[in-house]
């Protein structure tokens, strides 16, 4: 069992920062990591041919194994979720007897690409939306996923659980529906992969893209994706030298080469090599593989269960356990609390959560503790318009 982890962080004793879904802080690790890489550049004739290469396979094979990848080179370097989104959705063919699924207020970047297929090809967006009650929201919200699959879906875009308020998304059994109407399963596990346990043998989708800067604890423009058999024989959405066949050898670059390397290779970004980006990546991926992504959701587990029973006594409403997540939840106000009062409160005990739609996020890590949550029940009774409550 994990304890708090706040010394590995180079994290403020005066701020409460509950809010690692907005942006991971740096591990001290990955901070010393990415100053060594820039001094590195100072001196670039110490770069070598190999420090283009060896670095992302050790990236990539982290990466695997973090996920239960059996095959690295299933494995893709991108700058970003919506990189990862649009390289599929170019190679997903859509007419207008077609249906794609997404589920509603999803994040943006796993919209907007589907919105384009739609728009050129007449194929129908099915935006499945929360259901209007408190709980079991995540039951009910779940069922009517599962009802809008048919036989002219072709792909469901969703993440393992919602960006916005930590509702948890049953994939083994979209996967079942998908499969039953040759339909594809689209991943989005920026807000989950890290925290999380995720099996990608056990769910097997099609593809999965995951943004590095929150719940991997690596820094910005880096992620990761995965891509299974069904894209091995697609097109990239950049041409660049690196992901094209035999690319190590640089005396033969000049002879174009027509072919791509093989599997998810092909999808990885310009300039994949990062010099900044992927040690700092790799860094927090093999402090994430030492404390076990289990251990994770435990801590957040354990750390939250009382301070939620607070919450729900003064009359918050929060999914039921069994249709969310420990590290993200969305915390609705009661009826006598005032968001303004509330966000004023969070700013002067400097408190960091973020708003999505009607409700606070909440989203801890292992660097987090009992003082940081009693801080937060405070700021949320010191919301309520009865003054006497303290």
């Amino acid at each position: 069992m994990l304890d708090c982890q706040k010394d590995k962080f180079n994290l403020s004793e005066e701020i409460s920062y509950i809010n690692c879904a907005y942006m991971s802080p740096n591990l001290r690790t990955v901070e010393q990591a990415g100053v060594q890489a820039i001094l590195q550049k100072s001196q670039p004739w110490k770069v070598t041919r190999s420090d283009f290469f060896a670095p992302v396979e050790k990236l990539k094979s982290t990466f695997a194994k973090l996920i239960n990848c059996p095959d690295s080179q299933r494995i893709a370097i991108i700058p970003s979720a919506s990189y990862g989104i649009a390289s599929i959705v170019k190679n997903v063919h859509a007419t207008d007897k077609d249906n794609i699924i997404l589920v509603g207020e999803g994040f943006p970047s796993n919209y907007y690409s589907w919105k384009k297929l739609s728009d050129s090809t007449g194929a129908e967006i099915k935006i499945i939306t929360a259901p209007q009650i408190s709980s079991p929201k995540g039951k009910i919200w779940n069922k009517n996923i599962l009802d809008a699959i048919d036989e002219n879906t072709i792909a469901i875009a969703l993440g393992n659980i919602h960006w916005a308020d930590g509702t948890l998304f049953d994939l083994e059994k979209i996967r079942e529906k998908t499969n039953k109407n040759k339909a594809l399963m689209i991943i989005d596990g920026t807000q989950s992969i890290g925290a999380y346990p995720f099996d990608i043998q056990s769910v097997k989708p099609d593809a999965l893209v995951c943004a590095g800067y929150k719940w991997l604890l690596g820094p910005y423009v880096s992620g990761v994706g995965y891509f299974g058999e069904k894209f091995d024989s697609g097109e990239p959405i950049e041409e660049n030298w690196i992901n094209r066949l035999d690319s190590q050898q640089f005396e033969n670059l000049v002879n174009y080469q027509p072919d791509y390397k093989t599997q998810a290779n092909r999808y990885s970004m310009g300039e994949q090599s990062n010099f900044i980006g992927v040690p700092m990546l790799q860094k927090s991926l093999d402090q994430l593989l030492e404390w076990g992504v289990e251990n994770i959701q435990n801590y957040c587990k354990n750390i939250t269960q009382k301070p939620i029973e607070k919450l729900l006594d003064m009359g918050c409403q929060i999914e039921e356990e069994n249709y969310r997540v420990a590290h993200l939840f969305g915390v609705k106000l009661s009826s006598n609390m005032d968001m303004k009062k509330l966000k004023f409160n969070f700013e002067k005990n400097k408190l960091k959560v973020s708003q999505r739609g009607d409700a606070i996020r909440v989203a801890p890590h292992v660097y987090n503790n009992s003082e940081d949550f009693e801080k937060l029940i405070y700021c949320f009774k010191r919301s309520t318009s009865q003054k006497t409550i303290f």
